[in-house]
């Protein structure tokens, strides 16, 4: 738990008591703050109760004082609307942060590493931290990812701290503390919560502006978003901007060829990495992935030997196309963390003839880039399952291209491209994939990817054993 110096005396509000908001209340109390912590769902109070957070129902009179709002990610203060409390908070002047500012603020003398991006970013913050393991180094990786930032490590002047950040986290940063700012790659993803792609990419782009003067902006040039941002940044002159790729060199930045990472920061470029030996990171995405987290590695001054250990050596993590099991010549792959056409397409073209679970809540204007990959990645695929709210929409994507059929539930989606993919199989001797890969949020049947992903894991693990 972190300490958080200054506060003794002060009254905090918390809203929303998931992890975060929980790690916040408890920070909060331990740091000596009067802490007024509430959730509009009982469960999530009922189970703060049990550890100790007082109670305090925010409406009516519940922020006067306050000195802060902790407010959860998942709860919106600006689009599409705000909730009531954070609504009262910005009416009264109350700022509205989250529990990663409380961190910056505590811990000025570490270092400080925030990734974003639309895709791979629980990736590449994962793979930096195994990298600075593998090479030694002190370092606390959480945030989106993992472990509240509230829940970390006290580290000090020679650890860092390595964050994931969503775009909703960083609308709610104050504090200028990255010493490396990451902005993978901009796709579109939650344009409701930021009032359109402008709003999202503004989101994106702020991270730099929460950057150290000095500090370093590693970003990605495979998307006409992060492009443009790139071009921005050189204009502001008070960063290094360091550009990686998955597939093109860039002059004086980090990429990858052939599969192999290339670092060219000085004239003549260096290979830092064979990516063949590295079996989590497969696909051009997650060639981006290994030069972005590279590109901070190199900044830290990790020697190149030691990230090349790192990449062959990192295990991936679940429900990012992870692999559940292989029976007969049919292999089954958890990829629930693929909430947005973009990042399913990107597993879609790491396999041959696959058989892909897709649907759920699809994100406004996302299934437009399942169109334009008619003639692409989705020839890959041979059969699609389609479930959730979404189904009728991709089905009219498909229509024509992809063979698909609508199933009512997850469990029905797996007995039935099991069914497919072994009699496919085993007739023509070949290979075959079972991906779930929703392309969808998971909010209509399940609290979030993580459940979906563990559902994935039960009907796989039932399924009988193919018939020799």
């Amino acid at each position: 738990m972190i300490h958080l110096p200054g506060i003794s005396g002060s009254t905090y509000a918390v809203m929303g008591l998931g992890g975060s908001g929980l790690a916040a209340a408890e920070a909060l109390a331990a740091s000596g703050a009067e802490v007024r912590a509430w959730d509009d769902d009982a469960a999530r109070r009922r189970d703060a109760e049990t550890r100790g957070i007082t109670l305090h129902d925010l409406a009516g009179g519940g922020l006067n004082a306050v000195k802060a709002l902790v407010l959860s990610p998942g709860i919106p203060h600006t689009f599409p609307a705000p909730h009531p409390i954070a609504a009262h908070a910005r009416d009264a002047g109350i700022p509205i942060i989250c529990d990663i500012e409380l961190l910056t603020r505590a811990k000025s003398e570490a270092r400080f590493v925030g990734v974003t991006g639309t895709n791979g970013k629980s990736t590449v913050t994962a793979l930096i931290g195994h990298i600075f393991q593998t090479a030694g180094r002190t370092a606390a990786i959480g945030g989106n990812l993992g472990p509240a930032a509230l829940a970390l490590a006290e580290l000090d002047a020679e650890g860092t701290y390595v964050l994931e950040l969503s775009s909703y986290q960083i609308e709610r940063l104050e504090t200028v503390a990255f010493d490396i700012a990451v902005l993978i790659n901009i796709s579109p993803d939650h344009l409701d919560r930021h009032g359109g792609i402008e709003g999202y990419v503004a989101a994106k782009e702020r991270l730099f502006d929460l950057a150290r003067t000095g500090a370093i902006g590693v970003i990605g040039a495979d998307d006409a978003h992060c492009h443009a941002i790139e071009g921005r940044l050189h204009n502001r002159g008070d960063l290094t901007v360091l550009p990686i790729s998955g597939s093109t060199p860039v002059p004086g930045g980090i990429w990858v060829e052939g599969g192999h990472v290339i670092d060219g920061r000085s004239v003549t470029a260096g290979l830092i990495a064979d990516l063949s030996g590295a079996k989590a990171l497969p696909g051009r995405h997650n060639a981006q992935n290994a030069a972005a987290a590279t590109a901070v590695a190199l900044s830290t001054g990790i020697r190149g030997e030691d990230i090349a250990e790192g990449l062959a050596t990192y295990s991936g993590l679940p429900h990012r196309q992870e692999t559940i099991r292989r029976f007969g010549a049919v292999t089954y792959v958890n990829d629930s963390k693929a909430t947005n056409p973009d990042a399913a397409l990107s597993a879609i073209a790491c396999y041959k003839n696959v058989y892909w679970i897709a649907g759920g809540c699809a994100r406004e204007g996302g299934l437009r880039e399942l169109a334009r990959a008619r003639g692409n990645e989705l020839g890959l695929v041979r059969h699609a399952f389609l479930i959730g709210e979404a189904a009728p929409d991709i089905a009219k994507v498909l229509d024509g291209a992809v063979p698909h059929t609508r199933v009512d539930n997850l469990d029905a989606a797996v007995a039935a491209a099991h069914r497919a993919a072994q009699a496919a199989a085993n007739g023509d001797g070949g290979g075959a994939v079972v991906l779930l890969s929703p392309a969808c949020a998971s909010f209509d049947q399940f609290t979030d990817f993580e459940d979906r992903g563990m559902a994935f894991r039960r009907a796989v693990a039932a399924l009988g054993e193919p018939q020799s």
